[in-house]
Order: C-alpha cells, then structure tokens, then sequence
C-alpha cells in the first residue's frame, strides 16, 4: 500500500472515488450543509440585532455593503476555492508530494493576494460606496462597517483557503465543527460590542471578523496535529513555476467568477438605492433569509468542486456524470421544499429583521422571496455545474457564466426598476440564474467530450 494509501484510511481524509455517489455525496454534503446554516445563522444574527437594536436606517446600511462585500470578498473566496482544485486533483491521482506542493504555493500565493486587496479596497472604500449612490442617511454606517470587514480579509483568507484544502482531501467535516464554535462565538461578540459596549455597525464587523480569525486558527490547528498529508517537507518548499501558473489557472477564474458577477449586483444595488431606504431594508432582510435557505445549493457546489477534482486525478469519468444526475435530484427536491415554505412563512421569517410596525417593508420582503425562491431550481443547476466544470479543471467557463449572469443583472437594473420599481428589482437573481444555466449546461458536455479526449477515454 502507498504512502498515500496508508493516510487516506485516516479519518482526516476521504477517497470520493469509491463507493455509491449519492452515499458518498451526502456524507460529503450533510456536514457542509450544516457548517454553512451556522455560518447563515450567525450572519443572519448580526443583521437581527443590527436591525432590532440600531434601527432601520442601520440595517439599510449594513445591507447595501452586500454587494460590494460579496464582488470583493467573493474574489478572494473564489481563488481560495480554485487553489485548493489541484490539491483535489493530485490526491485523487494518488501524489502526495504534489498535494504538498500545490498547498505550499497556495499559502504563499495566498499571502501575497490578502496584503494587495486589502489596501486597494481600504483606500477606495468610501468613493466606491458613494459612487453607488448610496443613500446620505446610510452612507457613514455603511463605510464603517464596510472599512471593518475588509481590514479583516487576511483572516478571511486564511480560513477559506484552509478550508477547502481540508475539503478538497474529502474532509468536510472538521472545518464545520471550526465554524459552528466560531459562530458561537460571533453571536457573543456582537451582543457584547453592541449592547455592551455601543459600538454600533462597527462592533457588528468585528465581531464578524473575530470570530473567521478564529475558525481560521483552529483549521491550521488541526493542519498541523491531524493532517500528515499536508507537512510541508523541506525540499518542497521552493517556488517553482509551473505551480504557480497551474494555481492562478485555476484560482483567478474563479474569483474573478465571484467578482464579475458581483458587478451585476452593485449595479443592482445602486437601483436599489435609489428607490429608497425601504427598499435597501426590504432587500437586506429578504436578502438575509433567502441567503440562509440557499445554503445547500452552496454546498452542493462545493461537493461536486472536489468530486470533479478527485475523479479527474483518478480519471474516473464516467462516475462524474453519476454524481452529477445525483446531486441535481437532492437540487430539485429541496428547491420545492424551499420555496413552499418561503410562500407560507417568508413574511414571519423577514420580520425577524424589522419591527413589526415596518408593514410595507415586510411586505416587499416577502414578495423579494416569493418571487426569488420560484428559480431556486435554476440556482441548484447553477452551482451544481458550475463548480463541477471548475473542478474538472475548466474554470474559464465559469467565468463566462459569471458574465452571463452580469448582464442580466444589468439588463434588469436598466429595464426592470425603471419601469416597476421593487418588483422589478426581485426579478434580477432569477433572471441571472435562468441565463447562467443557457450557458452553462452546453458548456458542460462540451468540457466533458474535451476532457475524454485529452485523457484518451470513449
């Protein structure tokens, strides 16, 4: 047995290649799943004690920074989940000092990325924000809270790449443990920095930034006692080019995927804004809740990145496509379940952000979600396909998808708002996931013929 062998019987690392795939993909997906409805739970937190103890005006702040945050910190989450794609990919071909390798150059490539996008962001944060024509009443809330999360994207860094190299080892298990104390942790600490100690939208982004530090730490932790694969050993320890090259191939695609998406949502944003702080309200909280229901179409993409990953080391082809069909049933059966529940409680659900006498905003709310929960089935296939072209080790096309999805946005904000306001603005997600999916779903089976060709496999 290989050195390799003897290491995946560990329980720090698990071989997706063998076995039934919806067994394996649900062993893979039920602890992610569980890890992200913490994560959503504690952000959904900071929003609910920011909306119910600073007011409304606060909360419009803190939720028109949503675009802007995901288009900068979805770019450094991206490239953190494109390093970890080889890391997948060698151990499914059985390389442990390629797994190695590849980690090294992403930690010091990681390093490098946090110190440049934080001073360019920190230094044009608040033209960035006015340029959004964000509303006077919010724009110093938003600027603070904004100035906070993105100081702290050193530590965000740290935790998304160590995370998903521990995921793309089939472990996703203890980064969800990591996360669920750290967003304990959070919900302490923004009780304390806002009722405490009054700190207002400030102490919600710290509290927000303290507590991934934390989870980052304990991911590095356990790196260092459990996870021999990863010791780094001294000869792999020199940069080399070829690494690099295969690295940025991969991260930058999908972070720019993040980002040039995210330019279809700060334009969004921006009409949003200007229909007013109601609306900017309206959108957070429904934003808020319809966040923490698409969780599992999150984690359906992350698994199917490190499924694509391990089978392509492993060229084992033909049991992509088994897991593809697979993880789209689990899509369309909780897209159902989803949306039945969003149409009978997303009022309930959107006042837990707002006071109760907010009526018109609650309202819009609910109609934010009815109307966004009717194409969370298209969302599923989104990422589904998406992150499984990424980790077959095409991640230009998702790019492309990212710019589909761009356009609708824009086209929406354009055409849409102008002509019906907020309902036009509730329309701009479904629109975005309807168009990625006319793309993605040829692109799909045109990289798999590809990828057969380039491995020599009918």
């Amino acid at each position: 047995m290989s050195a390799l062998a003897a290491k995946n019987q560990q329980k720090s690392v698990r071989d997706l290649t063998q076995g039934p795939p919806m067994r394996l993909l649900l062993g893979f997906c039920l602890p992610l799943l569980f890890g992200n409805l913490f994560q959503q739970f504690y952000t959904l937190m900071d929003t609910m004690i920011v909306g119910r103890f600073l007011g409304k005006i606060a909360l419009a702040g803190v939720g028109c920074t949503g675009s802007i945050n995901f288009l900068i910190i979805g770019f450094c989450m991206g490239v953190c989940g494109g390093f970890a794609i080889p890391v997948a990919q060698r151990f499914g071909a059985a390389d442990a000092s390629g797994v190695r390798r590849f980690f090294f150059h992403a930690l010091v490539l990681s390093g490098i990325l946090s110190a440049v996008v934080t001073l360019i962001v920190t230094l044009s944060c608040r033209r960035i924000l006015t340029l959004m024509n964000t509303p006077a009443d919010v724009l110093d809330y938003a600027h603070s809270y904004l100035m906070i999360i993105f100081l702290g994207i050193p530590v965000t860094i740290l935790y998304n790449l160590l995370a998903s190299v521990i995921r793309a080892l089939g472990d996703s298990r203890h980064p969800v443990m990591f996360l669920v104390v750290a967003s304990f942790v959070n919900i302490g600490l923004d009780l304390l920095f806002i009722l405490v100690f009054h700190m207002g939208v400030v102490g919600a982004a710290l509290a927000t930034i303290l507590s991934q530090g934390f989870s980052g730490v304990c991911c590095l932790v356990f790196i260092l006692k459990r996870m021999e694969i990863l010791h780094i050993r001294a000869a792999e320890r020199r940069l080399e080019g070829r690494y690099i090259h295969t690295l940025l191939s991969m991260g930058l695609p999908m972070g720019l995927q993040y980002s040039i998406t995210a330019i279809g949502s700060v334009v969004l944003q921006t009409a949003v804004n200007g229909l007013g702080a109601n609306a900017v309200a309206a959108v957070t909280a429904g934003g808020r809740v319809s966040m923490f229901f698409c969780s599992p179409f999150d984690v359906m993409g992350q698994a199917m990145s490190t499924w694509g990953g391990q089978h392509v080391g492993a060229k084992k082809l033909g049991r992509i496509r088994e897991g593809l069909i697979d993880c789209i049933k689990l899509g369309a059966g909780y897209a159902i379940v989803a949306f039945l529940i969003l149409w009978f409680f997303g009022r309930n659900l959107a006042s837990l952000f707002l006071d109760a006498g907010e009526a018109a905003v609650l309202d819009q709310a609910r109609l934010f979600l009815i109307i966004n929960s009717a194409f969370y089935f298209p969302l599923a296939l989104v990422n589904i396909i998406r992150f499984l072209i990424q980790g077959i080790g095409f991640p230009t096309f998702a790019i492309l998808a990212g710019v589909c999805e761009m356009f609708a946005r824009v086209a929406v904000a354009a055409v849409l708002v102008p002509l019906f306001g907020f309902t036009g603005a509730c329309f701009a997600n479904p629109c975005a996931w309807v168009a990625a999916d006319l793309f993605l779903i040829p692109a799909y089976r045109y990289e798999m013929g590809k990828l057969k060709r380039q491995l020599g496999i009918e």
